[in-house]
């Protein structure tokens, strides 16, 4: 506790919502039987690869990816924070969740109102890793919470810490003394977040994906138990398990902590074991009355079906004038994640706490005791970005708030070995699409990682270029066939030489079983060979140009994959040609022959081949055969330019592709230039046609869309069953809602009711719009950026940032990784300085 002059200052750049307030409008997830929790979701809570938790707006903790890769959203109402003061001959005492549970469950508890018409009862304030609950008009003394974990760039060690740090402010504004007594309660959930199903099969949704039943181990508490803390000026209660006595831990097994420093100022009550599951009033009754919990110190194990938890209070008295801070800490301590049956990984933290499971205690002494430096070092980070009088607020707030994904992504981070010396990482491409690191996704989505922590950038593409030369003849049908109702051939999961769409999934084995995603066969994308080697020069580049050893041990892989990609080019124009089937990251969209998205990459790729290759030759790291190698892809680069841009330039952009006649503008036609052009490699194009597609790709895919967007009313065709519209449309918000990632010039669809085309991708508009800001047109890049940002932060999107949206209030594919690549936009705007 320290006596502090003001209340805390709020960065006027969060993301704010009043507490308890409602959406009337929020987009709705476009295909049933994909994942929609709706909009009560803030800012997540936890360390990279750590396990996460959400607290909503609302005040409830929600959201539990603790398990890593899976899913869980549910309020476990015992979980709370609550607030006691007396003063002035009133006494009140709330649980600070603007929404009661149901079925009686704490039914005794008297719960936080949420604003109304008349009043305002506090606000939520989000600017990731920080979020802040600031209360008003219902207790007589100011209170605010902050809440924080210890995410910063280039941060290896705290930033994969289990915890989370609460900051309480309380200042007595009146003129009489207040007595106040926060009181955390937690609920006893050691062993629950795992997979009772060990090795669940393997299934097809509606909409061609590949899933799998998540079936945690949710109120198994039998065994598990809490202990009283009292040592090295530490006061919690430490719950934990039977399994400490039975076995080292397995996934689920730990602890969970909640502590305080102990402070003389400072009383500290506890109660070791009370019912979360029943009315509450074992727990409530007394401390509502009192301000104080009974030092009930009953450490007897749950017992069958029945749930157990325990609570901390801290009770002080604020005279006229005063205010005071102390923190306290929630950690937990769950070393293993499990993927397939005997299949696991230790995380991260590990490396700094030990693998036993019996450090949760350790972890909250260490937030505890350095949270003030965490504050500092997270400031240091934000403050310049946040001062900057050329970006606007709204991009601010979303610039760190994107980075949420890296937390709550299902994100995996592995403990150090020699091989891998800060650990492998892996965030999903999505809940839906439950597969790792997708290479096509992470083109715009690495930025984030890339600049902030690029040692795990690096970790990622190494353990592509591992699973390059790697085969997996398990034969499987292909989910885009299902879709489609006609039979599927079946597919080899994984070819020699293609480069993997992604890491694998959390059932298998991460980073060794790769190529999981069966929407298509990726083994003949044409696309991910061309993204996986421009991904190993820009971390080369972005990293000092001075990481030999790295595009060493790539280079291999870098090799094998062009090889085989080039086994596509079927006309011998030195560009492998598209195949009509969905083969690139609009897998749900066919181009045929050369294309100007996947044959720009192409070329981009043999170009940052040609300068990695140079590289290592001139300093001896490259094997003899490299001369040859550097001849070849010249040979391939000059063919590929001869051919690009006559055949592909119709006098105004490029056309899609060159077999399907189609006149649609494509918004990322030309990512391959804007790769070329971001690692200081030459132009594919000559300048003048580059600004002449940027031009007619924001008038066709931005303007003309949206206004023809705001007038659609008909539903489209919707290509799967349980397809839904939302309660709101572009036509009744009348504002524009991003880019479309292909329509006609006069921005009506080419197929009214096709899909990816009229959908807007919010990462690829980042991305987009970081193209636009390079070649100098700022001002198109934030607009088409701020109309993304407003659906997303205005309608319910917030901390689950879909992949896509559509002028019909819906969305797809939510907590995706792609919008990660605002971050490639911030650093074309701040090279631009």
């Amino acid at each position: 506790m320290t006596e502090t002059p003001t209340m805390p200052q709020i960065p006027v750049q969060s993301w704010q919502r009043p507490l308890g307030q409602g959406w009337d409008q929020h987009y709705l997830v476009r295909y049933a039987s994909n994942l929609d929790d709706g909009p009560w979701h803030g800012a997540p809570l936890g360390g990279f690869g750590a396990g996460c938790i959400g607290r909503s707006p609302r005040g409830d903790f929600n959201l539990w990816h603790i398990d890593g890769g899976e899913h869980v959203f549910q309020t476990f109402p015992g979980c709370q924070f609550s607030v006691f003061e007396s003063g002035g001959g009133q006494t009140q005492a709330y649980a600070l969740s603007t929404e009661p549970p149901q079925g009686g469950t704490l039914s005794t508890w008297n719960w936080y109102p949420a604003l109304t018409p008349e009043r305002s009862t506090g606000t939520y304030h989000a600017l990731y890793p920080r979020s802040w609950y600031r209360y008003e008009n219902v207790f007589r003394a100011e209170i605010t919470c902050e809440q924080l974990s210890p995410i910063w760039p280039d941060n290896y060690q705290e930033a994969s810490y289990p915890v989370a740090v609460f900051e309480w402010t309380a200042h007595n504004p009146t003129n009489q003394p207040l007595t106040l007594c926060i009181m955390v309660s937690w609920q006893n959930m050691v062993g629950w977040f795992t997979n009772t199903k060990k090795s669940p099969e393997v299934l097809q949704r509606d909409d061609g994906s590949p899933y799998y039943d998540y079936v945690p181990a949710i109120g198994q508490s039998q065994g598990n138990y809490a202990q009283l803390i009292s040592t090295d000026g530490l006061k919690g209660c430490l719950m934990s398990g039977d399994w400490q006595r039975l076995r080292e831990p397995q996934e689920g097994d730990g602890q969970w902590c909640i502590a305080t420093l102990d402070n003389p100022d400072i009383e500290i009550s506890y109660d070791l074991r009370w019912n979360p599951a029943g009315d509450g009033a074992d727990l409530w009754a007394a401390w509502a009355k009192l301000g104080r919990l009974m030092n009930l110190l009953d450490t007897t194990a749950a017992g069958e079906n029945e749930q157990v938890g325990c609570a901390l209070a801290l009770r002080f008295t604020l005279q006229p004038g005063e205010t005071r801070q102390f923190p306290i800490a929630l950690a937990w301590d769950l070393p293993v994640t499990e993927f397939a049956k005997g299949v696991s990984a230790y995380r991260r933290y590990t490396d700094f706490f030990g693998r036993d499971g019996r450090n949760a205690r350790a972890i909250a002494h260490q937030a505890l005791t350095n949270y003030q430096d965490w504050q500092r070092q997270i400031t240091t980070w934000q403050q310049p970005i946040l001062d900057r009088p050329d970006l606007p607020d709204w991009f601010k707030m979303a610039l760190f708030n994107e980075l949420y994904d890296l937390t709550s992504g299902g994100t995996l981070w592995s403990a150090a070995t020699e091989a891998d010396p800060v650990g492998q990482f892996a965030v999903l491409e999505c809940i839906d699409y439950r597969w790792y690191e997708s290479l096509d996704v992470r083109l715009y989505g690495g930025f984030a990682t890339l600049l902030l922590w690029p040692e795990l950038e690096k970790s990622i593409l190494r353990a592509f270029a591992q699973a390059i030369p790697t085969q997996d003849d398990r034969r499987r049908i292909i989910g885009y066939y299902l879709t489609m109702g006609v039979e599927s051939p079946l597919a080899q999961r994984k070819t020699k030489g293609a480069t993997p769409h992604d890491l694998g999934a959390p059932n298998e084995q991460p980073w060794v079983q790769t190529n999981y995603t069966s929407y298509q066969d990726c083994n003949l994308w044409k696309d991910l060979g061309s993204d996986f080697v421009i991904q190993v020069y820009r971390a080369f580049v972005f990293t000092g140009s001075s990481d030999l050893e790295f595009l060493q041990t790539c280079w291999p892989a870098v090799v094998e994959t062009l090889q085989y990609l080039k086994h596509f080019d079927r006309d011998g124009d030195g560009i492998p040609e598209n195949e009509g089937a969905p083969d690139q990251t609009f897998d749900d969209w066919r181009l045929k022959g050369l294309s100007a998205y996947c044959g720009g990459l192409w070329l981009a790729a043999l170009e940052a081949a040609l300068a990695m290759g140079n590289l290592l030759a001139e300093q001896n790291l490259a094997p003899g055969t490299i001369p040859i190698l550097l001849t070849q892809y010249q040979r391939w680069l000059e063919g590929g330019l001869r051919a690009y841009h006559p055949k592909l330039w119709n006098g105004r952009y490029y056309r899609l592709d060159m077999g399907s006649g189609s006149d649609v503008v494509m918004a990322d036609q030309l990512c391959g230039q804007f790769m070329a052009r971001l690692l200081n490699l030459p132009d594919l194009v000559e300048e003048k046609y580059i600004q002449s597609s940027l031009d007619a790709i924001y008038e066709a895919c931005f303007v003309n869309f949206n206004q023809v967007a705001q007038t659609q009313e008909r539903p489209q065709a919707q290509k799967f069953e349980g397809a839904q519209v939302g309660n709101f449309s572009a036509a009744t918000l009348k504002q524009p809602i991003g880019a479309a990632n292909g329509v006609l010039p006069d921005g009506t669809p080419e197929d009214p009711d096709s899909t990816h085309q009229q959908e807007v991708w919010t990462g690829i508009n980042f991305g987009l719009a970081a193209f636009y800001a390079q070649m100098g047109h700022t001002d198109k890049a934030m607009a088409m950026t701020e109309a993304v940002v407003r659906q997303i932060y205005d309608y319910g999107l917030q901390f689950r940032t879909p992949e896509a949206i559509t002028a019909l209030g819906t969305y797809r594919a939510c907590h995706y990784m792609r919008p990660l690549a605002i971050w490639g936009l911030y650093a074309l705007l701040e090279s631009q300085d």
